[in-house]
């Protein structure tokens, strides 16, 4: 099975989250300004909630994919407020023939004075706990 993990991160809170998984996975995680290099079955999709969803940069690279490059999106996220990247990235991809799998992580990110420390080391384990159950 051929995995990729992608990740859009203005803080680096959902990096931390991308490496963890990456490092599960046994790929690099890069930027979704990176693109794919090839053909995958499993995308992992890492994106943050904003106040007005999910980034410019996680919409135009979802925007490129199609169903002959991936065989399934998985999602993981993070946000100071909002719940779950989840919904925006499944409502942005319905049109290109790509599934998305409706199991998804996702964990509080610090920002400002919220949520200081996150995520932390239980919800780095956490990410590589859902990514090992992923892949089995």
């Amino acid at each position: 099975m051929s995995v990729a993990v992608r990740y859009y991160s203005r803080s680096g809170n959902t990096k931390k989250l991308a490496d963890a998984i990456a490092e599960v996975a046994g790929v690099e995680a890069k930027s979704t300004d990176a693109g794919l290099d090839g053909a995958v079955d499993t995308l992992f999709l890492g994106a943050s909630v904003y106040a007005y969803g999910i980034d410019d940069h996680v919409k135009s690279f979802i925007a490129k994919l199609d169903s002959d490059q991936v065989g399934k999106i998985v999602v993981f996220s993070t946000s100071a407020l909002a719940e779950r990247a989840f919904p925006e990235v499944e409502r942005a991809i319905k049109d290109s023939g790509i599934s998305v799998d409706e199991r998804n992580f996702y964990c509080r990110g610090s920002f400002l004075m919220l949520h200081k420390g996150r995520p932390n080391a239980e919800d780095l384990e956490n990410a590589k706990t859902f990514a090992k159950e992923i892949l089995a």
